[in-house]
């Protein structure tokens, strides 16, 4: 379990720079250049992440039962995770209503990602990781909105497009679709629905 909270502590934190001190972003950048940051930035996420998958895998190997989560929840973890790919796929997709509406659909995904698994998982490690990046989507969309509202955009968007929306809804539907029914079990060793 430790290998999963250096992990987590890594991961989230490196990706919390500029969310809780970003004055420390502005001097490494000041001191490694944009793209010597973003190395560095880089490395240490991929270190966080490499921990992580480690330590989440060792812990899955010694579990520990916090509850019995009702079997119906899991089905309920599915419906949170169907809107999260949609938010997913908005963060990418131009000119797509979600995204113009909602700021940062990503931070969004992850939180519902994060809650849906939080009502499917009972396991102490599973738990874990899902508080873990709870906590930093709703730490990271505040700081997002604080920083939007400081400092609006400058750059010019195109307006959001229904062709686009809807573009990002059949993407999204159909990237939930492939993970939920064929890569989850594949990947993370449980299946979806059972």
């Amino acid at each position: 379990m430790l290998v999963l909270l250096v992990g987590l502590l890594l991961f989230l934190g490196v990706h919390s720079v500029r969310a809780l001190v970003p004055g420390v972003r502005a001097a490494g950048i000041a001191r490694l250049g944009v793209l010597g940051w973003k190395a560095f930035y880089g490395l240490l996420s991929l270190a966080g992440l490499v921990l992580l998958v480690y330590g989440y895998g060792e812990a899955r190997l010694h579990p520990v039962l916090v509850w019995t989560p009702p079997l119906g929840l899991r089905h309920v973890a599915a419906l949170f995770t169907l809107p999260a790919f949609v938010l997913l796929v908005a963060t990418y997709m131009p000119r797509n209503h979600f995204k113009a509406r909602l700021g940062h659909p990503m931070l969004l995904a992850v939180k519902l990602w994060a809650v849906g698994h939080l009502l499917a998982v009972g396991w102490l490690h599973g738990m874990l990781l899902m508080t873990a990046f709870l906590a930093w989507a709703v730490i990271a969309f505040a700081a997002a909105r604080r920083r939007d509202r400081q400092a609006p955009t400058a750059v010019a968007t195109q307006a959001p497009s229904v062709v686009m929306s809807a573009a990002t809804v059949i993407l999204g539907a159909a990237a939930w679709a492939g993970f939920v029914f064929h890569l989850h079990a594949r990947w993370i060793g449980v299946p979806a629905f059972s």
